[in-house]
């Protein structure tokens, strides 16, 4: 990548997205807890985005894109491909702005999951995740039904929305030293380091991936995108196969490191959140709390900013998974 181009999405492109989420999106609080300092020996500030609309950062970048959208485009309808978080977001986006949505989604999801989505009234059209290409589907639905298509991550509006959060949360705790963020598609990391990094150049932003997922990871040590298998991880939200291209440019240039966290320490920070917290936090909202207490930040900086990515996660699944997380 050439670093002399200019950013993609800037700091006041994440200033103009959260003016846009004002009113809209909540401003989610931020959780202090004295063990988890004693346990780091630093001043930790968690972002909990498990208790934003739809449980979780998504609904963000999809309203500060759907918000754009010209009234004829809204009229006409929103597309947009997910299988978990990012479907409910432009569900609720179009509806809260009068449109409508269709969401391509794998046949085996969830009934949980579909229901969510079908609730905001949107309608789905599924597939088979095995032998089908949702970005295709997604494509050829929208062009065959006139809608606009908002992709999960590669898409500035989207990124820029997602970097409210981070911006939120140093107005809320002040200036951080380090921030922890989750890493899948990758558009939540690159909207974080942008923003803090337009606030303050020495800020260090640590990308956490699940070790079955680390795409990310790798496609930093070669320099270029690489893909792999298709991650079996209990972080479902974060099992991606390749970086994108928008977003992976991006953190190529932003990110200080991407440090990778086991299902068994995610697991054990999905318990601690609930014992010491009180809060459920889903697989991948928890990676950055994971890293933090297995020591992948180290030297840990005197104040830290985590981001708690989401908190869907039924109740089932979420019991079968503290359960056996083993002490924590």
């Amino acid at each position: 990548m050439d670093r002399a181009l200019p950013p993609v999405v800037t700091l006041e492109d994440v200033r103009d997205a959260a003016a846009r989420l004002a009113g809209t999106a909540h401003r989610t609080p931020v959780l202090r807890s004295r063990t988890l300092d004693a346990l780091t020996g630093a001043s930790i500030h968690l972002k909990c985005e498990n208790l934003q609309r739809v449980g979780a950062f998504k609904f963000r970048g999809a309203y500060n894109t759907a918000s754009r959208l010209t009234a004829e485009q809204l009229a006409r309808g929103i597309a947009a491909y997910s299988s978990g978080n990012h479907a409910q977001a432009v569900a609720l986006a179009a509806r809260e702005l009068g449109s409508t949505a269709v969401i391509v989604m794998p046949a085996d999801t969830p009934r949980s999951k579909m229901a969510a989505v079908t609730g905001y009234g949107a309608e789905i059209v599924t597939y088979d995740r095995y032998t089908g290409d949702r970005v295709a589907i997604g494509q050829a639905l929208a062009a065959d039904r006139g809608l606009a298509l908002i992709p999960p991550y590669e898409h500035p509006h989207v990124i820029a929305g997602q970097g409210t959060a981070a911006l939120e949360l140093v107005e809320q705790a002040g200036d951080l030293d380090a921030f922890l963020v989750p890493v899948g598609g990758g558009g939540l990391a690159a909207g974080t380091a942008t923003a803090v990094k337009g606030l303050r150049a020495g800020v260090r932003v640590v990308g956490v991936e699940p070790q079955a997922g680390d795409d990310t990871l790798r496609s930093l040590a070669a320099g270029h995108r690489v893909s792999i298998a298709v991650p079996r991880t209990i972080a479902d939200g974060q099992a991606a196969e390749t970086p994108g291209e928008l977003t992976f440019s991006i953190n190529q240039r932003l990110l200080d490191e991407v440090v990778l966290v086991s299902d068994d320490e995610i697991r054990a920070a999905m318990r601690f959140a609930f014992d010491r917290l009180k809060i459920v936090v889903e697989p991948s909202g928890a990676t950055g709390l994971a890293a933090l207490l297995a020591g992948r930040l180290d030297p840990v900086p005197a104040r830290v900013g985590v981001i708690i990515s989401g908190g869907n996660v039924d109740t089932r699944r979420f019991t079968e998974l503290i359960g056996d997380a083993g002490p924590g």
